[in-house]
């Protein structure tokens, strides 16, 4: 952004995972997570309440999660062959 209006919009860790930021100054939320082995974590909230709705693997299985931030919970699984768990 410009001088004094300036917002996160992305994170790099030293172990290689990446967090990307979206929302104005002041008001960046968490939006997805992606880890070294290919892992990402995709999340859903106001700043702060971001919780957890997708996790896709680096083999093409989605896990799908319900619930507030810190009580997620799985509710679907996809196999990268279709099959839903």
């Amino acid at each position: 952004g410009e001088r004094g209006a300036e917002r996160k919009v992305r994170k790099e860790f030293p172990s290689g995972q990446v967090q990307y930021y979206e929302g104005g100054q002041g008001a960046e939320r968490l939006v997805r997570s992606e880890l070294a082995d290919g892992t990402a974590h995709h999340f859903e909230g106001d700043k702060g309440a971001e919780r957890l709705v997708r996790m896709e693997s680096a083999d093409g299985t989605v896990h799908h999660f319900e619930g507030d931030k810190g009580a997620e919970r799985l509710v679907r699984m996809e196999s990268a062959d279709g099959t839903v768990h």
